[in-house]
């Protein structure tokens, strides 16, 4: 007994020596280390081999993934919409290269220039893919997301229209939907003024003038669009007053001024973020903030938009009419009609020179005239000629009728008729 208590004693210290000494080894040696930390700890008791560790410049480093929020993730219309549009060009099978054209540029002898902030970005997309099947139109997306008439430090937009007016690129119609970033203070010399103030009025709409200027000298047509009801109502009055400001510029420059407000808005004149895209159906056309364009937003806004530009370029390019063929095959000389009286004879159109085809006698276009009103005709020319009429008959049919119809009495049965019951089946 004292025997066995002293050999499990012995073994009970072992094994917490083990244990103590195994904790140390894998408090000192990393996993990434030390792959079999037994057979390391094992091996250097009994004189084993022992690994070396794996040195630091060997040792594969730690990724830390982060995967970001879906709400900020930019969505896909956002950036130039490549994602979206490519994958509608998956769907009408065409090529999904985004370095690829989606139109050929030699095809195109008619040029939009696109500008403003993330509304000329959004047009800009939407254009694109309304003009998608007219190759003669090209669309040069010139806008910026988060810019306007405000911030000339930020980007001078009377600069730069300046120069894509004068420019190399061909610019046939200039498209402007700006504004939605302008609800802020303009600096005049070393004061600022407050938005919408007069003042404030005064220096946006030189602004706006400034921006139309290179347009109006190169006589290149202006269609600005105008900003769409917002979800905010202190947002949406503003816009609508900077709508008033671009309205009466640009009709004094004769250009043209698209009118979302309407078209965006529900029956009740409010704002919906719901509403009929380019094939009636009721779809999301708003984002979540009550501002920005879904892609079917901006695909509504580009029908309206494109609407005009159709009517510029079909002014500046008339279909000519059909020239004539200098030499044409002679006329073949119609069928005399066959002479009155004569039978209408027709032929097969599988074997026309058949000889046994019917022959019908000619019948009238119109048949006789019988007049309604009027003088009687004559008796030879009557519909219906009553019987003559007689005393006896007459008075016979009258008896025969209360007979039958006003006392209710039976009327007699005539041989052959339906209530004969003296009719048998011959025999057989």
């Amino acid at each position: 007994m004292a025997k066995n208590f002293r050999a499990r004693a012995v073994l009970s210290r072992l094994l917490a020596i083990a244990a103590i000494a195994l904790a140390a080894v894998l408090a000192a040696a990393p996993s990434a280390h030390a792959q079999d930390p037994f057979s390391d700890f094992f091996e250097g008791i009994f004189g084993g081999p022992r690994r070396a560790a794996p040195s630091r410049a060997t040792e594969q480093p730690r990724v830390r993934r982060i995967m970001p929020h879906q709400e900020n993730r930019p969505p896909t219309y956002w950036r130039s919409g490549d994602a979206s549009r490519a994958a509608k060009r998956s769907k009408r099978g065409e090529p999904t290269d985004s370095a690829a054209p989606e139109k050929p540029d030699l095809a195109a002898n008619y040029f939009v220039a696109v500008m403003g902030d993330s509304f000329g970005v959004l047009l800009g997309n939407g254009l694109e893919e309304t003009f998608a099947d007219k190759p003669e139109i090209g669309v040069e997306k010139k806008a910026k997301e988060n810019s306007g008439l405000v911030r000339e430090d930020y980007f001078d937009w009377p600069k730069a229209a300046k120069d894509i007016a004068s420019g190399p690129q061909k610019v046939d119609v200039a498209v402007i939907m700006i504004g939605s970033n302008d609800r802020q203070s303009l600096r005049d010399g070393t004061k600022s003024e407050e938005p919408f103030s007069p003042r404030w009025r005064e220096l946006y709409q030189a602004r706006v003038d400034a921006m139309l200027a290179p347009f109006r000298e190169k006589k290149i047509t202006v269609v600005w669009v105008g900003l769409p009801i917002m979800k905010n109502e202190s947002f949406s009055a503003d816009m609508a007053k900077l709508n008033d400001i671009y309205r009466a510029a640009v009709t004094k420059d004769g250009g043209v001024f698209v009118d979302l407000w309407e078209a965006l808005a529900d029956e009740r004149g409010q704002f919906s973020a719901f509403g009929p895209d380019i094939n009636g159906q009721i779809v999301k056309l708003r984002t979540a903030d009550g501002v920005h364009l879904t892609d079917a937003g901006a695909l509504s806004v580009a029908h309206f938009v494109a609407n005009e530009i159709k009517k510029l370029y079909e002014g500046n390019h008339p279909v000519a009419p059909e020239q004539q063929p200098t030499a044409t095959a002679p006329a073949e000389t119609p069928a005399a009609p066959p002479a009155p009286g004569a039978p209408i004879v027709f032929r097969s159109p599988v074997n026309p020179a058949a000889s046994n085809a019917p022959a019908l006698p000619e019948r009238p276009a119109i048949g006789p005239v019988q007049t309604l009103s009027g003088s009687a005709a004559a008796a030879s020319a009557e519909l219906a000629r009553p019987a003559p009429k007689t005393g006896a008959s007459g008075a016979d049919a009258q008896a025969l009728a209360r007979h039958v119809f006003v006392d209710g009495g039976d009327q007699p049965s005539r041989p052959n008729r339906a209530d004969d019951s003296s009719w048998r089946a011959p025999a057989q």
